[in-house]
């Protein structure tokens, strides 16, 4: 790979900007980001497979990683920021309490990419998603096998193989891979059939049979102090809420090691140690890869050339050479013998699937293969539906030898297919060619993997966008119109409707065509989840990113203060006025002075806002309102109220069925791709309907002066900061936008609390200090001890809140003695926030101030500001 600084390049059809290639990213061997790039284009056909679905966390190193003595700074990052390529596959995985967007390394140009931002490490779960971003059971067993002090490699190994023996007894057969840190992970390919709770369950066990048959040698509590001279077999990566690093990820530590896996006949060499990235590319190059049992256990197809997989399925063969019974054998293990290519060749009933069969081996790829039964369908003709109702769709990414979308509709039990060398249109006025191709089975719809090499199709497929159609008209060879409707964050954004014309030529000639709205098909854009089952959409609100001055010195910007509360989404239906936090939860029964529908007009809207609790010098509380939240009691609301009144500060409109302007124009009432210019000048029109005495709704005001004035007055104030927001952006729904940018006036920051430390004197009985931190992988890094900003009331709540949350082990990577004293360590499960001076040279807060709880926030929404 070249060494400039700068090269632009194209990676299965996608454009990138490769930057700084000549950057040391790792000091004491000098390799260079160059050298990241090329070994992960190298390591692409081995790795993607086992990253493949599965929402990827990345541990990033900016400016490299430092050396022993003086590493770089890391940072975990889960949620897609807004300069991820449009292109880059992904999920939304709903959690407890809030949302993330996470990555998919379904393909060469997104693994790309992350080398690109230095994400050195990348960390998956044992399970992968389906189309719709369905958590799936686990795939995969994972146990981590890690040395505590007088340990080494070698008594990993020992347990390695006692775990083997055990997993093999019950039809497993894992695979070694030394993590490229201290220990080995240990892989068992599942069928998929038990819930993660399950898996992680039987995980748990094994490693206490473990530990009590050999209690000299392995533990399998997490306590510190009980690992020395031990090997802790760590089964909790088994959880649906743990990530694992993938195998042939680099490791962010001073020598580019790399989690590779292993045979076990290497695993038996006293020579045995962890691999560094130019190893394992030259074992690459020569086609090893030990994983690939592990991937294969999931599709149920042997990987081609793994000989010990296809020894495991052939039986005893007699003296003709054939296993006995070996026909029904080979069905039932869902065709990875040659037998199973026979049985599905003969038994398509449905011609439609004749020459999708034709092309390929059940045997070398993991495409899918119908199972008998769904092929035992009645003889189609052509026309038999002149006008279908419609179906499913999918339009898959196919990174083959030219980049290209699969377009697939529904049609007589079959996926009737075009390939879209130019993808699909995006304006009425260009038509985009659209290659007839062979039709494939329903089981397509969910297909996403790698294609070997060598194989019809080579390439990696991902789902850019499915769904379900409309259809208007199918002609068999002739015509096709379709009103598809994505999911949301889908590649169609919304719904579109399409015309497949065939131009008269060769019959795998056609154009795809975007056809203009009708009446009876409104274009519709989603927003970034879905539809109120009143039918007024739902939006995550947009999500604003620190900044400074400078960030917002060029560009039309509109300021306004920064509201101290709680944000909410304000929707409006059929009459019934509902507030939802950030987080999706409802917060109307806590709020019932700002859901009177007395307040709000009649038609359908929904607003963004923030809720404040003012105090008696007319200025935002947040103090005070911590005394309104979590309350759902009627009764526990009404006297709150009575004591802290609410107000609802607006300043953005997503939705609005009820202007005159949008009916008279046509336009929809959505307004999320408006410029919010224009969407606050919607807003002033929304709020000259809305009934003003005695209202507890207002619009936050843009602030016609120099930021340098306003900046000033906030702090006069007390205000927390002031917002910037660019006069010509877009509302981007459950997205962090640099289109929105918090100046603050002091430093705050939002922490987890991992332990408390209880009081002496005053304090007696209640808390001395909170110790929080900054979430790390799957534990906290240590941030500080929080001991003042404390009222007396906040004391007992606080207590009352940690009550039930206890553990038995710190949840902080790493705590000083003299803070670890006396403390109680609980779940990291609540965010609060503090008020601070600086950040020290340790990574701990200078001089911490409680400011109260964050209940809008969860502990994946934690970051380090």
């Amino acid at each position: 790979m070249a060494t400039s600084q700068k090269e632009r390049v194209n990676v299965e059809g996608h454009e990138l900007t490769l930057t700084n290639l000549g950057k040391i990213m790792y000091p004491e061997t000098g390799t260079t980001k160059a050298e990241v790039l090329e070994y992960y284009a190298a390591v692409a056909p081995f790795l993607i497979p086992a990253a493949a679905n599965r929402p990827a966390t990345r541990k990033r190193w900016v400016h490299g990683v430092g050396t022993t003595e003086e590493p770089g700074k890391m940072f975990f990052q889960k949620n897609l920021d807004d300069s991820t390529p449009s292109w880059v596959p992904r999920v939304t995985i709903q959690h407890r309490d809030h949302s993330n967007v996470y990555p998919l390394v379904n393909n060469l140009a997104t693994l790309t990419w992350l080398a690109q931002i230095a994400a050195l490490e990348i960390h998956v779960p044992q399970w992968q998603v389906d189309a719709d971003g369905t958590m799936l059971p686990p795939d995969r067993l994972v146990l981590d096998l890690d040395p505590g002090p007088g340990t080494g490699l070698p008594e990993c190994v020992e347990v390695a193989k006692l775990a083997r023996s055990i997993l093999q007894d019950i039809g497993l057969d894992p695979v070694p891979v030394t993590s490229g840190s201290k220990g080995i992970h240990l892989y068992a390919g599942l069928d998929g059939t038990r819930k993660w709770e399950q898996v992680s369950a039987f995980a748990h066990e094994l490693a206490r049979s473990l530990e009590a048959d050999h209690p000299d040698l392995v533990v399998s509590d997490m306590k510190k102090t009980l690992r020395n001279g031990k090997v802790l077999v760590d089964w909790s990566q088994n959880s649906g809420n743990k990530t694992t690093i993938v195998p042939y990820s680099l490791r962010g530590r001073a020598h580019p090691m790399v989690a590779a896996p292993r045979t076990w006949r290497e695993l038996a060499s006293p020579k045995l140690e962890h691999l560094d990235f130019t190893a394992v590319m030259k074992r690459v190059k020569e086609g090893k890869d030990p994983f690939a049992a592990v991937t294969a256990a999931r599709s149920g197809h042997a990987p081609a050339g793994n000989d010990s997989r296809r020894s495991a399925t052939s039986g005893n063969k007699n003296d003709d050479g054939d296993s006995p019974g070996s026909a029904r054998a080979s069905t039932a293990v869902g065709g990875t013998a040659v037998a199973a290519t026979a049985v599905v060749r003969t038994a398509v009933v449905n011609p439609r699937l004749a020459s999708y069969v034709d092309k390929r081996d059940p045997q070398k790829t993991p495409e899918p293969f119908p199972a008998v039964e769904h092929r035992e369908s009645r003889p189609v003709q052509a026309d038999a539906e002149p006008h279908p109702p419609g179906g499913i769709f999918v339009i898959q990414e196919h990174h083959a030898r030219r980049f290209h979308l699969d377009f697939r509709l529904e049609h007589n039990g079959v996926l009737a297919s075009w390939a879209l060398p130019r993808g699909v249109p995006d304006t009425p006025a260009k038509n985009h060619l659209a290659v007839r191709t062979e039709d494939h089975p329903m089981e397509y719809a969910q297909f996403a993997g790698i294609i070997p090499k060598g194989e019809y199709g080579a390439g990696t497929v991902s789902i850019w966008d499915s769904g379900e159609f409309e259809c208007e008209k199918w002609r068999d060879g002739k015509e096709v119109i379709a009103t598809l409707t994505g999911k949301p964050g889908g590649g169609l954004h919304g719904t579109r409707r399409f015309a497949l014309i065939h131009t008269g030529e060769s019959p795998s000639q056609w154009l795809i065509h975007l056809m203009k709205d009708n009446p009876g098909h409104r274009t519709v854009l989603l927003p970034e989840s879905a539809p109120q089952s009143n039918g007024t959409p739902s939006y995550a609100p947009i999500l604003a990113t620190s900044g400074t001055a400078a960030d917002v010195s060029e560009g039309d910007w509109l300021f306004e203060l920064k509201w101290d509360g709680f944000r909410t989404i304000v929707s409006g239906s059929g009459g019934k006025i509902r507030l939802t936090s950030r987080s999706g939860i409802d917060m109307t029964p806590t709020y019932p002075e700002l859901s009177d529908p007395r307040f709000w007009p009649d038609h359908d809207f929904v607003a963004d806002g923030e809720i404040v609790a003012l105090g008696k010098n007319g200025r935002p509380s947040f103090e005070l309102l911590q005394k309104r939240m979590n309350l759902f009691k009627p009764g526990d609301v009404e006297r709150a109220r009575a004591g802290v009144p609410v107000q609802l500060m607006l300043f953005d409109l997503l939705y609005d069925a009820g202007s005159r302007g949008s009916a008279a124009k046509g336009d929809s009432a959505d307004l999320t791709s408006l410029p919010l210019g224009e969407r606050r000048d919607r807003l002033a029109a929304f709020q000259a309907r809305l009934p003003a005495e005695g209202s507890p709704i207002h619009i936050s005001e843009v602030l016609k002066h120099d930021l340098d004035d306003i900046l000033a007055s906030a702090a006069e104030l007390g205000l927390e900061g002031v917002m910037a927001k660019r006069a010509d952006s877009r509302y981007q729904p459950g997205r962090r936008s640099r289109s929105w940018i918090k100046l603050k006036l002091e430093r705050m920051q939002e922490v987890v609390v991992g332990g408390w430390r209880p009081g002496a004197g005053a304090r007696l009985g209640t808390i001395g200090a909170l110790l929080v931190g900054i979430p790390d992988g799957d534990k906290l890094r240590y941030a500080g001890r929080v001991g003042t900003g404390f009222k007396d009331w906040q004391l007992r709540e606080i207590l009352e809140r940690l009550q039930g949350l206890d553990r038995p082990e710190s949840p902080f990577h790493d705590i000083p003695a003299e803070d670890a004293a006396t403390a109680h360590w609980v779940s990291p499960e609540l965010v609060g926030e503090v008020t601070f001076g600086d950040w020290t040279g340790s990574e701990r807060m200078r001089h911490p101030v409680w400011r109260g709880w964050r209940p809008d926030k969860s502990p994946d929404d934690v970051e380090r500001g």
